[in-house]
């Protein structure tokens, strides 16, 4: 049975419903759903990892994700082929496989570590196809379905965000503690590498998302992106202004929905 929970007062005819694959109490899409609610938008939260349907889907008037599982992907290809706008639809959620965002980022200008199916000589980080939100984080050594040598870097990500609003596009860095060497631990925003910039709006009109995460190391004084998140949580990241913004804009943007009598 599908969990939803709506913001603001009951539904009427005429009220755009925002739907949100995400717990109520995020960090980010809470204050987000507040600030859409204040706008005279509905926004109904969805159980992350459970099945929605037709009686989910059919009323509302965007689709937003949070969560990188297969049922989240099922819904966000229904909302499409259904004519329901979507912020960061299924093409992004392609990026979850993680070859192929190494191969979006290797476009876009990102210098990527090199890629093996057996592991390498010394020591080296294993990964799994797949960055689905309940399997697990990479790991030094260990087995996975590729390898990437351990890089020389800092047990720290600089984790980039970048948000589109329609007519600016929002960038912030936090500085975080590296999930392979432990617990992550959000240390605070920092100044962003103007050398990454243009990288990140490149792979932003690449993919044609609204908003992207992407990891970045510094290995021998050289940046390497070695994660690209499209369902990204903003963590310490300051956008839930530029967020709602974001989501207000796909809704204006949006072409008019033909709706089908049966």
């Amino acid at each position: 049975m599908t969990t939803v929970t709506v913001c603001g007062s009951p539904v009427s005819d005429h009220t755009e419903l925002v739907g949100i694959i995400c717990n109520e109490n995020h960090q980010t899409f809470g204050p987000v759903a507040d600030q859409l609610r204040s706008q005279g938008y509905e926004v109904a939260f969805f159980q992350p990892g459970v099945e929605l349907y037709p009686v989910d889907l059919d009323p509302l008037a965007l689709l937003v994700n949070k969560k990188t599982e297969p049922a989240s992907f099922r819904a966000l290809q229904y909302a499409e082929t259904h004519g329901i706008p979507t912020w960061n639809g299924t093409t992004v959620f392609l990026l979850n496989a993680r070859l192929v965002a190494k191969k979006a980022l290797e476009v876009a200008g990102f210098r990527v570590p090199p890629v093996s199916l057996t592991p390498p000589d010394g020591p080296y980080v294993a990964k799994e196809a797949f960055d689905w939100h309940t399997q697990a984080v990479p790991t030094i050594g260990g087995e996975g379905d590729f390898y990437e040598p351990l890089l020389d870097a800092e047990p720290f990500d600089f984790k980039y965000y970048i948000v589109d609003d329609g007519l600016t596009q929002h960038v912030r860095c936090v500085l975080a503690r590296s999930k392979l060497y432990g617990e992550k631990e959000c240390l605070g925003l920092v100044d962003p590498d103007p050398d990454v910039l243009p990288k990140l709006e490149h792979l932003l009109a690449l993919t044609g998302a609204r908003a992207l995460g992407v990891d970045v190391i510094v290995a021998d004084g050289t940046n390497y992106a070695v994660d690209v998140n499209p369902t990204m949580s903003f963590r310490d990241a300051e956008l839930a202004d530029a967020v709602t913004d974001s989501i207000v804009d796909c809704l204006r943007t949006a072409p008019p929905r033909l709706r089908v009598e049966r």
